[in-house]
């Protein structure tokens, strides 16, 4: 293999992630880890972190398809008037067009990998909100400490 055609990985910890709320009464923060500015892809990768009772608004998407994956906790999805409860180890994929929002319904925080291709201007959306901290509730979820109770 040639160095021309040497691929280099991207490599990032929880203390490398940007959060944010993208407006600053929101109940939910987005902890940035991959997007077109870092990846140089069109794709946007981020942690949600939900407050007790925090949600998404409604929203769609014309192109990009969306993905949650909850790591910790319990909630509701909603796409296009269908409701289903969420649970850590659970996925929903939402297709392009899908109104969608996501809930958290349980005692604590919900926390979901999300997944956006194309990106849609979704990273721009999120850096342009109010820059918010990860504590170390977030850490110890992102880092899968093992003091940390998943259950």
């Amino acid at each position: 293999m040639s160095a021309a055609s040497c691929v280099i990985p991207i490599i990032k910890s929880p203390g490398d992630y940007q959060a944010f709320r993208i407006s600053p009464q929101d109940t939910n923060r987005l902890a940035i880890v991959f997007d077109p500015q870092i990846a140089n892809m069109s794709l946007t990768f981020c942690v949600e972190i939900f407050d007790e009772g925090g949600k998404t608004p409604p929203n769609r998407h014309q192109l990009a398809v969306e993905m949650f994956f909850v790591l910790k906790g319990e909630g509701t999805a909603t796409c296009d008037g269908k409701l289903i409860p969420l649970r850590a180890g659970d996925s929903i994929l939402v297709p392009p067009t899908g109104i969608h929002e996501i809930c958290n319904t349980g005692a604590g925080r919900l926390y979901a990998l999300c997944i956006m291709i194309p990106n849609e201007d979704f990273a721009e959306l999120i850096r342009s909100g109010v820059p918010a901290e990860l504590d170390e509730e977030d850490i110890a979820v992102l880092r899968r400490s093992p003091t940390h109770s998943f259950l």
